[in-house]
């Protein structure tokens, strides 16, 4: 097994493991396939309605957002986006907020009927979306750089955080303030307080670029950063900005998730896998297993509650798209 050793110390230990074949364990097994014929391009990033069972997907390379359900069955098909890129569902009003990065718009779609009931503007290369269930905001990485605050009920804008670049993925602490940016731009993960709504600090992405996906373990003060350049997952402590741990991982990843219930991490890589770490510790992981996915499918969203990943997998040659369904063992 590929192990994750903690400190600086350990890493070219670990670079050097980057050689051993990948080894393939049932952590998951794979149950439903649901075909998106007539989707083409990228696929982005998800959002689920627990109590409906509802997945939403932006499809940016389609212009259209893909309802399927957790089950594997398509739904409907909305068309109208100009490259939907993150998507937030608001439970308290049933509504999904998508991000439009050429449309420089967040949309507000009615959950059940997919209707659009209104658009806030001028949110250039708007990208990624979350919803703060505490202070009942949303909020949109978007443009040079700046996370934009938006009160869902009133559809405006009531706040704005500079970043020193665009945003990429960032998470919301639950039993705090903070938010972790990616910057990719300026080599940074950026802390953020979302009450005070300013920076409060700004972390090094050590030997590593295009830091995209992020996830966050609360519990143990531990957030997962995946690099492309190297392909890497650095480990971070939260109340330093110290990297404890860094491993080698598939090309090209765009989504990572932590399970708190196995004490997994699962890295979506569009070379076609999704690697699992086990956390051992805070500061140890063993690589348990790859699965193979399929070509460029980088993007997903786990779903604890049912204990599933589900992938994206573009078009590709003659094989239309579809979202894999995962179980999780």
């Amino acid at each position: 097994m590929n192990v994750l050793l903690r400190g600086a110390a350990a890493w070219p230990l670990v670079v050097a493991l980057h050689a051993l074949p990948a080894e393939t364990q049932p952590g998951m097994e794979l149950v439903s396939t649901t075909p998106l014929p007539g989707v083409k391009g990228r696929i982005d990033h998800f959002a689920v309605d627990l109590e409906s069972h509802h997945v939403f997907i932006a499809a940016l390379g389609n212009d259209t957002v893909e309802m399927i359900d957790t089950a594997g069955k398509r739904h409907r098909s909305i068309a109208g986006f100009r490259e939907p890129q993150g998507i937030a569902y608001v439970p308290e009003s049933n509504r999904i907020f998508v991000a439009n990065g050429e449309g420089a718009r967040v949309d507000i779609v009615d959950a059940s009927s997919l209707a659009v009931l209104g658009r806030i503007e001028e949110l250039d290369d708007a990208d990624n979306v979350r919803y703060d269930a505490g202070s009942r905001t949303v909020l949109v990485g978007y443009g040079e750089g700046a996370l934009a605050i938006v009160d869902p009920a009133k559809a405006q804008v009531v706040g704005r955080i500079p970043l020193p670049g665009h945003p990429e993925s960032f998470q919301l602490e639950r039993n705090g303030p903070r938010a972790f940016v990616n910057v990719p731009g300026a080599h940074k993960v950026v802390v953020v307080d979302r009450v005070k709504r300013r920076v409060v600090a700004s972390w090094d992405v050590p030997d590593a670029g295009g830091n995209f996906p992020m996830a966050l373990d609360e519990g143990s003060h531990r957030l997962f950063v995946g690099a492309r350049s190297p392909a890497v997952m650095l480990v971070l402590d939260t109340s330093s900005g110290k990297v404890v741990a860094r491993a080698p991982i598939g090309n090209d990843t765009d989504d990572i998730y932590f399970d708190a219930r196995r004490k997994r991490v699962y890295v979506i890589c569009g070379e076609g896998r999704v690697d699992v770490f086990r956390q051992e510790t805070p500061d140890r992981y063993v690589r348990e297993s790859s699965i193979k996915t399929a070509p460029r499918a980088r993007t997903g969203i786990f779903v604890p509650e049912e204990r599933k990943l589900l992938v994206a997998a573009p078009a590709s040659g003659g094989t239309a798209a579809r979202i894999l369904a995962y179980r999780l063992h």
